[in-house]
């Protein structure tokens, strides 16, 4: 998801603009069948997430029943329905990452940002994840933020790269 797209993080679009351009750009799955999933991606890069009042929208405008979207979007680990942040950290817990740390990353990580595993930073910055594999056990135990992966990561680390992090986007404008 890309921050252009992404305005329910901080975008100065009004939450009812926000709306009506999720109801706008539903209108075109409109009697497509098979076509949720798709209407669901679109949303959620718009939107930044999936709550029940935008996915009764999703249900209205698609004329389906809301259990179904809702369904659909509990079901597959790419939709969410809590606001998410702008970067998503993700330690992989894989075998490999397991028996070579991972789980003391997790845990240290966990302190560093102050949420638990599944939750968004209060700035907004981070959601936090764990992947099951990453397919770098070569690297174990290894992170990934967005597409950056992190090889052979200590809990010494992640004070840096959380900030370089912090950095980065400031020096982006983001």
């Amino acid at each position: 998801m890309s921050n252009e797209t992404n305005c329910a993080i901080g975008c100065a679009e009004s939450e009812q603009a926000l709306l009506d351009r999720v109801r706008q750009l539903l209108s075109s799955y409109k009697g497509q069948q098979g076509s949720l999933i798709q209407a669901l991606h679109t949303v959620q890069g718009v939107y930044g997430y999936l709550p029940l009042e935008v996915q009764r929208i999703v249900a209205e405008e698609l004329d389906i029943p809301i259990a179904e979207v809702s369904g659909v979007t509990t079901f597959y680990s790419f939709f969410s329905d809590q606001p998410r942040g702008k970067h998503t950290i993700r330690i992989c817990l894989g075998t490999a990452c397991y028996v070579r740390g991972g789980v003391s990353i997790m845990d240290a990580l966990q302190k560093q940002l102050g949420i638990t595993v599944g939750n968004t930073t209060k700035d907004g910055m981070f959601t936090f994840e764990v992947a099951r594999c990453i397919g770098a056990c070569g690297l174990a135990p290894a992170m990934v933020i967005d597409t950056t992966i992190y090889p052979q990561v200590k809990p010494d680390d992640l004070a840096g790269i959380i900030d370089s992090w912090y950095k980065k986007d400031e020096e982006e404008g983001v």
